[in-house]
């Protein structure tokens, strides 16, 4: 039996498999520069509406679903079904109505500004 297999159930005539793609977690680089945090996750093979954004109350979490449909049986799989899930805690600070992400090549790009309270400043001194 598969590892894939969560539960099986039997009706009287027709037996029923459910299959749950594993869970794993996407590779991330983070960045960060005087304005913004940017984030950027490997997920390959995962469409941009498969993919769940949520940041609130200082807490970031990525989902997205990568679905293979073939035709016919699987006689081996490798590069099947998965969920990628990942979350971070994320300063305060963060410009919410200015959070853009987009998906390119497999690879998720999230800009998260910094809001001008929490932007570096330069203090000039003044003479006398």
């Amino acid at each position: 039996m598969s590892e894939k297999m969560e539960m099986m159930t039997q009706d009287e005539q027709h037996p029923v498999a459910v299959r749950k793609a594993p869970t794993v977690t996407p590779s991330v680089d983070i960045y960060e520069n005087d304005d913004e945090i940017l984030l950027y996750a490997d997920m390959p093979g995962v469409a941009k509406d498969a993919i769940a954004i949520n940041l609130e109350n200082g807490r970031l979490t990525i989902n997205g679903h990568r679905k293979i449909s073939s035709d016919g049986e699987a006689q081996f799989e490798e590069f099947g079904e998965v969920e990628y899930e990942r979350a971070f805690s994320v300063p305060q600070g963060i410009d919410i109505n200015k959070v853009k992400a987009n998906m390119d090549n497999g690879v998720l790009a999230l800009h998260l500004p910094k809001s001008e309270a929490i932007k570096p400043r330069q203090i000039a001194v003044q003479v006398g």
